[in-house]
């Protein structure tokens, strides 16, 4: 048979294997998250018909005589590079804007994806379209360990901001050094216990100095409806209005700071400037921000970290396996995953509430659908012409 039949059939083969390719990714321009895939050729081994010869004396050398044999695919690489953004409004609606793959559990199997379109199911896991699992750290005390092991996202209704006893608190602003011996300044601190019981803890401050320059005293009592008789302590100030004493000190378990407090004159400022401790809250609200940190707003008026999206990177993306679902699994050739937080490690930033359109480019795919189409039809008449040569050779025997 004519080598040419064959090579001809080849050439079909492969022109159908890239018209499947550009269909696919024409079917899939509206895909969230698609990654387009292009076809790539090789020619076969071709037979050798003269071998080369070396130059001798008196002679020059020869160029090898080879005859090709057809085409074959060679590769189907997938277009990684980042779609256009298609804004949602959506609080859970998630685009990778860079490089990197969120991480999606589904029967216990990772996965890996573009596809950023996230809600909650009825339990309060993050889940995807599908309904995969979306993978990341959850927060222990409102701090997310992001060196751990990874692990569906939650946020149930159920969710609450746990009680903190109140154990340390600080004062900051001005003690007005021209006020009279005898001036009074009290302050209420609202405080906690372990179960989020709320007290009100008295600071009583008395100025025990004259009005004018020089070292100034105030005497501090501090009553703790928890504990017995009040605790004193005395401040004192230098001519410049530094605190020189008496900053700090403890009552029932509260450390209490005045350090930063100054003495100035003409100014009457002293105020609460930190305090741990809250009551117990439940979930009002959420948010997703763009390192992937779901905060919680609670009814106790904390906001606080409730989880952490995870992101994975691989050192040859090209060489996941695409699982169907806008999802790929990790291959021999694509390396381990890389699990860490957006906007690190070569992991691109996430944008929340907007999703990330295919990266299909329609004018390039028709382009392509032309030249796979006269590919084909180019190979169709080798077999045309093949045939034909075929035809004159059984009629020579008439």
């Amino acid at each position: 048979m004519l080598r040419s039949l064959f090579s001809g059939i080849s050439g079909m083969r492969a022109h159908q294997t890239m018209l499947d390719v550009t269909g696919n990714n024409i079917a899939n321009v509206n895909t969230t998250g698609f990654k387009s895939s292009q076809t790539q050729f090789t020619d076969t081994l071709s037979q050798m018909l003269t071998a080369t010869g070396a130059p001798a004396q008196g002679t020059g050398g020869t160029n090898p005589a080879q005859v090709g044999l057809g085409v074959q695919v060679s590769a189907i690489t997938t277009n990684f590079t980042t779609g256009a953004r298609q804004t949602t409004g959506r609080a859970t609606d998630m685009m990778i804007s860079g490089d990197g793959f969120f991480v999606v559990q589904n029967n216990g199997q990772q996965y890996y994806t573009r596809a950023g379109a996230f809600d909650f199911d009825a339990n309060g896991n993050l889940v995807s379209a599908d309904g995969s699992f979306v993978m990341g750290w959850a927060a222990e005390t409102g701090v997310v360990n992001t060196n751990g092991v990874i692990s569906p996202l939650q946020l149930p209704t159920t969710t609450l901001s746990g009680a903190r006893q109140t154990t340390t608190m600080g004062f900051d602003g001005n003690m007005p050094a021209d006020a009279e011996a005898g001036t009074v300044l009290n302050r209420d601190v609202e405080v906690y216990d372990n179960l989020g019981n709320a007290r009100i803890v008295t600071l009583t401050f008395t100025k025990t100095t004259a009005a004018g320059g020089g070292v100034q005293q105030w005497d501090v009592s501090v009553v703790d409806p928890n504990s017995g008789a009040p605790t004193t302590s005395t401040m004192e100030f230098d001519a410049n209005g530094a605190l020189t004493s008496g900053g700090t000190f403890n009552v029932n378990g509260i450390d209490i700071d005045l350090t930063e407090v100054t003495g100035y004159a003409a100014m009457n400022t002293l105020a609460t400037a930190q305090r741990d401790g809250q009551q117990a809250g439940s979930l009002k609200s959420f948010s997703i921000s763009n390192d992937g940190t779901i905060m919680g707003a609670f009814s106790n008026g904390v906001k606080e970290q409730i989880g952490r999206i995870a992101l994975a990177n691989f050192d040859n993306p090209s060489g996941l396996e695409k699982q169907g679902g806008s999802m790929f699994s990790a291959s021999a050739n694509s390396g381990d995953p890389q699990v860490g937080i957006a906007g690190e490690g070569g992991r691109g930033a996430l944008v929340g509430g907007a999703l990330e359109m295919s990266n299909v480019d329609l004018s390039q795919e028709f382009t392509n659908l032309i030249v796979a189409q006269r590919g084909f039809q180019a190979n169709s008449r080798i077999i045309t012409t093949s045939d034909e040569v075929l035809q004159e050779l059984v009629n020579l025997k008439r």
